[in-house]
């Protein structure tokens, strides 16, 4: 079975690693009738504890039950998410069953997300470093990313052609890795953060407009929509490296909104500052706004940002205060689908 996977990985053409900003010509045009669009990946994962340790056991499905009246709101919003699927998901029945009736009607999209720490084969250590899967040696990343991708077309029908890497952990063999099993489109990379600290990716280079990742132009990149916000907005990457040694500095340039980076989510994100971050993106010309949240979030005590009812109840006020808005500014839902037809390139 190893040797397989070797021969398979030997012998497709290499592709530059992900982590590695893309040169200005690998920008992606999509066709004209696109337009500006808004897409909704929900990262469809299991509870555990965001401030211990990684386990391979510890953790919990409860907040699945909650997923229907977001879908349900999605739908009454004209929403379509994409549920990024990782490994307990995609082996819980109940979880299963909802989504996969969602997916089943059209009115949303399965895709993968890797957390290597719960996916097998269980061959790693346990670690912060490991929990990125790209650090993990290539033959490794792809038997998971194989076992899950495996799972989750049979559980719900469909071959996924989306990933996101858990904890946007994407490595040196990622792309050569779901392009070889069937991946058109990769959303790991979360334009302007740095995780190097934590042993992960640093994306502060990358491009916000999604891109080429291979030569023959058939994986495409749609990075996690953040932008800087302020005055000072040019200089934000260069601030931002000073913040690594002057945290309290540039905190005071956010509290005076000199500067603010701004990621396109319910989660610690206003949604008057989203909708600030909605007219930069949009009047920059973005071709498409990715939003994303944790699906654990759906219920509250599972995660950071949904300690109570109440702020379960802030992330439906924010999604429907931001979907508002988008449709004042014309701006239409995507599907997985419509993002790979409208970015075909001329052959």
């Amino acid at each position: 079975m190893k040797g397989n996977r070797k021969t398979i990985m030997a012998s497709q053409p290499k592709i530059a690693s992900m982590t590695v900003p893309p040169q200005p010509e690998d920008q992606c045009h999509f066709t004209p009738d696109f337009g500006q669009r808004v897409l909704l990946t929900v990262d469809t994962e299991e509870e555990f504890d965001w401030g211990g340790p990684f386990s391979r056991d510890k953790h919990g499905l409860e907040h699945v039950a909650a997923i229907p009246r977001f879908q349900t709101t999605c739908e009454k919003m004209g929403a379509h998410p994409v549920y990024l699927v990782d490994w307990p998901i995609a082996n819980d029945p109940a979880a299963v069953e909802i989504i996969g009736d969602a997916v089943k009607r059209g009115k949303a999209d399965i895709g993968v997300q890797l957390h290597p720490w719960v996916n097998p084969p269980f061959e790693e250590e346990v670690t912060a470093r490991n929990s990125y899967a790209g650090n993990l040696p290539g033959e490794l990343e792809k038997a998971k990313f194989t076992a899950l991708r495996d799972r989750i077309a049979e559980a719900f029908g469909t071959a996924p052609q989306i990933y996101r890497a858990g904890r946007y952990g994407l490595g040196s063999h990622t792309a050569d890795i779901i392009k070889a099993n069937g991946i058109k489109l990769d959303t790991s990379v979360r334009s302007l953060f740095d995780y190097s600290a934590q042993g992960g990716p640093d994306y502060s280079d990358h491009p916000l407009a999604p891109y080429w990742v291979d030569e023959t132009r058939d994986l495409l990149e749609l990075p996690v929509t953040t932008v800087y916000w302020g005055v000072l907005r040019e200089l934000g990457k260069h601030l931002h490296r000073a913040q690594r040694h002057l945290p309290t500095f540039f905190a005071g340039f956010s509290r005076s909104r000199l500067l603010e980076r701004i990621a396109l989510t319910p989660e610690g994100v206003t949604s008057q500052e989203a909708i600030r971050g909605i007219d930069i993106a949009l009047d920059d010309g973005l071709p498409l706004l990715v939003l994303s949240f944790h699906s654990p979030t759906l219920a509250p005590g599972f995660t950071p940002y949904a300690d109570t009812q109440a702020d379960v109840e802030a992330l439906y006020e924010w999604l429907e205060q931001v979907y508002a808005y988008l449709d004042q500014r014309g701006v239409r839902t995507a599907t997985v689908d419509d993002v790979i037809a409208a970015s075909k390139p001329k052959r």
